[in-house]
């Protein structure tokens, strides 16, 4: 039992992590931290094997919510070292709201963000992504298009305020 849960999750590992460290590269823009959640998620994954009927689904989902999680805690740490420089300025300089999609992208409600980062940036189909998430393809159609018109709105504000 012990060998082939092994074999198993060896197997999975073989197949699954360079894609997975892929995704995350792309959304995280850096090699280390991509490994480090591309792994996290695999560790995570073991610690529940037992109890996680869909390997594959689960290791994006958490995935998805570790480069989340990184994510907040960059612009934690740019709010902070903004907050140190403004109070050392004779003036505070204001930057604009910064356009990035990735930035956009993170600051969508979970519903909308996980779609879109399966769909677009881990280039899973529709189907695959209803599969993953729990929902049907309707909802996860829908979803994508309220998260593409948000993205269009804040972009469309923050090129008009940069003009």
């Amino acid at each position: 039992m012990k060998r082939s849960r092994d074999t198993a999750a060896s197997e999975l590992f073989a197949a699954l992590y360079p894609r997975l460290a892929g995704w995350c590269r792309r959304l995280v823009d850096d090699d280390e931290t991509a490994h480090e959640i591309a792994s996290e998620a695999f560790t995570r994954l073991w610690a529940r094997w037992t109890s996680v009927e869909e390997p594959r689904g689960f290791l994006y989902v958490t995935a998805a919510n570790l480069v989340r999680d990184h994510w907040r805690k960059l612009e934690r740490e740019r709010r902070a070292v903004r907050r140190a420089g403004s109070e050392a300025a004779i003036r505070p300089h204001t930057e604009p709201a910064d356009p990035s999609v990735r930035l956009l992208v993170q600051s969508l409600p979970e519903r909308l963000r996980v779609p879109i980062l399966l769909h677009y940036y881990a280039d899973m189909p529709i189907r695959e992504v209803s599969e993953l998430t729990g929902r049907k393809e309707g909802t996860v159609k829908a979803d994508l298009h309220a998260a593409r018109e948000l993205l269009r709105g804040h972009l469309r504000r923050s090129l008009d305020h940069t003009l």
